[in-house]
């Protein structure tokens, strides 16, 4: 992948940004950061202490894969100040611009059709997605094992959703040894989930067995382990929430029944950040290219009319 001479602004980010920064300088591109001191996986790149320089002249704009908090402070695990992502600064951005992140609030949506931006949100791509989910799995089992005293060997796991989180993890269980069942809503899904040999159930009928459960994996971004579905939990169970925030546990209740419970979004760049900053590195590239070359096209065929 060839982005000689493209200006590409990264801004924040973690370990993740590590893998990928590096890269994206070997290809070729003019990369301006902002977030993250000096470092030697960082050589190459420029290193700017404010948004606003680092939006200079730029081509494309890579941010974190949490984005910003509803305040639009950007992700930086690495800087001492708040990066604030403004309207102010959006605006000044040329038509078209490529800005690529994980999950946009909604306010970053409004802005980029407003100012016409080519805004891509990349968590839910299937090739960034279904990778990610190999590291969310291990890291979800990870933390179940130091929080239970049993092994994953002959546990109840339940696992709550059946998307590529859910598909991944429960595979990973049942190699483990795990007597696992899934959760899903979808018939075709709790036809596979059979077919594959895990159990099977519907969310109407979790409450009626869910006590068994010893450790439930939950990768629903929806209120699923309520205070009447938790009423009838094991006072034993473990629970591991991968739903982005704010989960789909009721933590309060949770904590008032006496259940450990532990929120765990965005396991990727936690547990494996090697790794998912290389799944990174595939796909990023590529949407810069192409997003530049969109933009070209555009600006040609206004020109010719």
């Amino acid at each position: 992948m060839d982005l000689t001479g493209i200006q590409v602004a990264v801004l924040g980010g973690d370990d993740r940004e590590l893998i990928l920064i590096p890269e994206l300088v070997k290809m070729g591109a003019r990369v301006r950061v902002v977030g993250f001191p000096q470092r030697p996986e960082l050589a190459g790149a420029q290193l700017v202490d404010t948004l606003e320089e680092a939006l200079i002249g730029a081509q494309a704009v890579v941010m974190p894969m949490p984005g910003t908090d509803d305040k639009g402070n950007i992700r930086a695990v690495y800087s001492e100040k708040k990066l604030e992502l403004t309207e102010k600064l959006i605006r000044r951005l040329p038509p078209q611009t490529t800005v690529i992140i994980g999950v946009a609030r909604s306010f970053l949506k409004e802005w980029a059709v407003k100012y016409r931006l080519n805004l891509i949100e990349i968590a839910e791509m299937d090739h960034i997605a279904i990778l990610n989910s190999i590291p969310s799995a291990e890291g979800a089992i990870q933390i179940a094992m130091e929080n239970v005293p049993i092994t994953i060997h002959g546990s109840q796991s339940w696992v709550l959703g059946f998307g590529r989180v859910g598909k991944t993890l429960a595979r990973m269980l049942q190699g483990l040894g795990a007597f696992t069942t899934v959760c899903a809503r979808n018939p075709a899904d709790l036809a596979r989930i059979w077919e594959m040999g895990y159990r099977g159930i519907t969310f109407d009928q979790m409450s009626e067995k869910i006590e068994k459960a010893d450790i439930i994996f939950n990768t629903v971004p929806a209120m699923v382990l309520n205070k009447e579905v938790l009423l009838k939990c094991s006072p034993e169970v473990v629970i591991v929430d991968l739903a982005s925030q704010p989960g789909g546990t009721d933590f309060e209740w949770a904590d008032k029944l006496g259940i450990k419970a532990i929120l765990a979004p965005g396991l990727p760049g936690k547990v494996a950040p090697k790794t998912a900053g290389k799944i990174l590195a595939q796909v990023v590239p590529d949407l810069i290219v192409e997003g530049v070359r969109q933009k070209l096209e555009r600006h040609t065929i206004s020109e010719a009319t």
